[in-house]
């Protein structure tokens, strides 16, 4: 069964998210748990933590349904000391905040050398920051999204998202997210049925369907191989249509959240929709 949402908002308190999300007629979504433009948030609340818990089962939401995101100022790769140590404990407690509402999985961008460092060094560093955070914590899967390479950031090419799964300790904790926008950006052409189906085949040789635990569906302002990571809605940027209607009647994105970050919220309930008729 395809589980299609968008990343709503959790404006008011992350009970709010749930909420948001069947308005728009989802059977999934993603939220921020925290201001994702700020190092710290006051903890959750046991008043907030009950209601989200609450608001999911109330409208059917179960854990692999749903999809946290980290803060994007986090890099988990950072190669200064003090930057690599903020960021370690701002993810930790990220995924604490996922194991008090009862979520199975937390989306993050792996990270970026800031040309600093070499990919290498950088890729190391962040399977180090990402076993640190899964000592603490239970039953919280970190998941890696790919990027669109820009600029120094890593988990661009699939081989890198192998190279962090390769080193985490608990692989039954790691698993990836991809983002359609993203990989186009980074050069894979999933815009026609052969791209689609040699880039997924590469995928699984390389990572293994296994470790999918979410993808985001998002079309794309720029080019095949761009390295620019800019969104469009759907069928109205350069990725095309195609590519949705192929992750729609493919049972490997069956029962995981697939996760709308389209720019236009107002067409989100119609693109959801839209989705679940290719179906």
């Amino acid at each position: 069964m395809k589980y299609i949402g968008a990343h709503v908002s959790a404006s008011g308190g992350v009970e709010n998210a749930p909420v948001n999300a069947h308005e728009i007629g989802a059977k999934a979504f993603a939220l921020f748990t925290k201001n994702q433009r700020q190092w710290q948030s006051a903890p959750l609340t046991k008043s907030a933590i009950s209601a989200f818990r609450e608001n999911c089962e109330k409208l059917g939401y179960l854990p692999f349904q749903i999809l946290p995101h980290d803060s994007y100022l986090i890099n988990l790769g950072h190669p200064e000391k003090d930057g690599l140590e903020k960021s370690r404990i701002a993810f930790l407690d990220e995924m604490v905040r996922c194991e008090q509402l009862g979520l199975d999985r937390l989306n993050f961008h792996p990270g970026a050398s800031l040309g600093k460092i070499s990919d290498e060094d950088c890729l190391k560093r962040i399977a180090d920051s990402v076993n640190l955070a899964l000592d603490k914590t239970k039953g919280v899967i970190a998941v890696i999204e790919n990027t669109a390479g820009q600029g120094s950031n890593l988990g661009y090419k699939f081989e890198h998202l192998r190279f962090i799964i390769d080193r985490v300790e608990n692989q039954n904790r790691v698993g990836v997210c991809i983002d359609t926008c993203h990989a186009f950006a980074a050069g894979y052409d999933l815009s026609s049925e052969t791209g689609f189906k040699e880039a997924f085949q590469s995928f699984d040789q390389i990572i293994g369907f296994r470790y999918l635990k979410g993808m985001h569906l998002n079309d794309a302002k720029k080019g095949l191989n761009s390295r620019v990571d800019r969104h469009d809605n759907l069928g109205k940027g350069l990725l095309g249509a195609n590519v949705f209607q192929y992750i729609m009647q493919d049972p490997r994105f069956d029962n995981m959240p697939l996760i709308l970050e389209t720019p236009d919220e107002t067409l989100w309930k119609d693109e959801i929709q839209m989705l679940y008729k290719m179906v």
